[in-house]
């Protein structure tokens, strides 16, 4: 059923300030105290440590699903209720994302803290699924319909970070450090999907 509620260029503002909000909270915690002698110094340098891998991999997470939300939204020229609830479902968690950035830099040794940070990044891959599965069904809403072949492979590319980063949940109760490393596999996949939908892009 057609419920146009009007041009997706607001929601694609908001999107955009929420993702850049986001990113810019996860710098926050990256801080040394001040009035440090040089001992206190190095110390307080090498316990930061943590806090810029968390910062980092947090910001490649958070990039990688905006230029996801990018793609999708390509050719989007109106949108209706349904996409702007589960855009507002994903923005929700986009801007939750510091919170398990904090709990990585600070406890990465803890199960739990690699458990809801890995929980979270498959939330926001699965709120993201959905939306981009409910926009190629919608393709009234399109200037140009999403090709079939591009839009499988972009249901698949965010199929796999969240069946990835599920998977790293129960894993990380078994070991943290091991659920870590299991996160490394999405590297490979992102590389050979991302190659395979430039090729679709091209000829389509």
């Amino acid at each position: 059923m057609r419920d146009d509620e009007g041009s997706a260029a607001r929601l694609l503002a908001l999107s955009d300030g929420v993702f850049a909000i986001a990113m810019t909270l996860l710098a926050l915690d990256i801080t040394l105290p001040a009035g440090l002698d040089q001992a206190g110094f190095e110390k307080a340098l090498g316990e930061v440590v943590p806090n810029l891998w968390a910062y980092a991999l947090s910001f490649v997470v958070i990039a990688a699903f905006w230029r996801g939300h990018h793609q999708v939204f390509r050719y989007v020229r109106v949108v209706d209720g349904t996409v702007i609830k589960l855009g507002l479902l994903n923005l929700g968690l986009i801007a939750l994302m510091p919170f398990p950035t904090t709990l990585l830099a600070e406890y990465g040794d803890q199960r739990q803290s690699v458990a809801v940070y890995s929980g979270a990044a498959a939330a926001i891959g699965a709120a993201q699924l959905v939306l981009t599965v409910a926009l190629w069904k919608r393709p009234w809403l399109s200037s140009t319909a999403i090709p079939d072949p591009v839009a499988r492979n972009d249901v698949l590319d965010l199929a796999s970070m969240v069946l990835i980063f599920a998977v790293a949940v129960p894993l990380a109760f078994v070991s943290p450090t091991g659920a870590q490393l299991w996160w490394a596999v999405l590297i490979p996949v992102k590389v050979v999907l991302g190659r395979r939908a430039k090729r679709l892009r091209a000829a389509t």
